[in-house]
């Protein structure tokens, strides 16, 4: 493959031999079935009490919702999908300037996860970008299109005052002050994955991502109402979460799994591609503050189980996970006591 990033305009006849795993390892998507009940909750809701139990049993069970009622204005949503696509079909040549395969840069356009160190590419572009705060990162975004800094700055906000939201249900779920975890987490970090997945010609051969959990405490997720490609592992298999208008989907990350003493589950998703359209998804992701150390409080560990992860500031739990491939075993047994 000559060019850096799949969006090249080439439409692939074979999976490139880079893309294709073994056979062990691949998605089976005929034994995929549509996960069952999948946690929606109204946060339009007048009884609080109500969601929080919702949020506790969802993230206890699933380790993902759906929320809807979420106060985002449809409007600012349908302007990030806009430019997002209107971004990944701009020329290859005006694309790959912002080419980068550097983990550590704050705005880079890439491709696969970590192209450098994995065996296996996965079939996927992204933009990568640092959110918060604004005014230190939206100059260095793309100029082209020219509405992106605007639509996306607006769009970056309301996910920001959405997840601060949903951290309090969270909290609250976990018998806590409803700003425990925010304090805990400190002054959030905020990126942004916009994910483009090609049509791939075997999407039974690759993943657009293989199964992974969220490195950070909270993501939230736009997913594309046209193309489903979303699965989580749910009582040891697989089953596909489609896309419900006007929602977002919430995954809890591994941060909220050590802070709520392994309560609460970090879940294990995957991407997967499809071979007619090409799919495109916005994820959101809320990081602690570096020097925030991930330590469980005492009305968790009372009940003389103790702490199950040892005490780590999040900048050291985050170098350990890019330091990893994507799908080795899970990077917060690594912190287990």
């Amino acid at each position: 493959m000559d060019t850096k990033v799949l969006s090249s305009g080439i439409r692939y006849t074979n999976l490139p031999e880079g893309y294709v795993r073994p056979e062990s390892e691949r998605p089976n998507l005929s034994e995929v079935s549509e996960c069952e009940n999948v946690p929606v909750i109204d946060l339009a809701c007048d009884d609080r009490s109500l969601i929080v139990q919702q949020v506790a049993d969802a993230c206890k069970n699933y380790g993902f919702f759906q929320v809807i009622n979420h106060e985002v204005p449809l409007e600012t949503v349908e302007r990030v999908l806009e430019v997002a696509k209107e971004f990944f079909n701009l020329p290859v040549e005006e694309k790959l300037k912002l080419y980068s395969d550097d983990p550590s840069k704050t705005m880079r356009l890439s491709t696969s996860f970590n192209i450098k160190k994995e065996k296996v590419h996965n079939w996927r572009d992204y933009l990568r970008l640092h959110c918060y705060p604004l005014d230190k990162y939206v100059p260095e975004w793309p100029s082209n299109p020219s509405t992106f800094k605007e639509f996306v700055s607006t769009y970056c906000s309301e996910v920001r005052g959405l997840g601060y939201r949903v951290l309090e249900l969270i909290s609250e779920s976990l018998g806590l002050e409803k700003d425990y975890i925010k304090k805990v987490l400190g002054e959030q970090g905020q990126h942004m994955a916009v994910n483009f997945y090609p049509p791939c010609p075997e999407p039974e051969l690759t993943y657009g991502l293989p199964g992974h959990t969220d490195p950070n405490a909270l993501t939230i997720l736009l997913q594309d109402l046209e193309v489903a490609g979303l699965q989580v592992l749910k009582d040891d298999k697989w089953v596909a979460v489609n896309p419900l208008p006007n929602a977002f989907v919430i995954n809890i990350g591994d941060q909220l799994q050590a802070l709520s003493n392994g309560r609460y589950k970090s879940v294990w998703h995957r991407a997967i591609v499809n071979a007619e359209k090409a799919r495109m998804s916005v994820a959101s992701f809320l990081c602690p503050n570096n020097d925030a150390m991930i330590s469980p409080p005492k009305a968790l560990t009372e009940d003389g189980s103790g702490a199950v992860y040892r005490d780590f500031t999040y900048a050291e739990y985050y170098s350990k996970f890019w330091s990893r491939n994507l799908d080795q075993e899970h990077c917060l047994e690594l912190f287990k006591n």
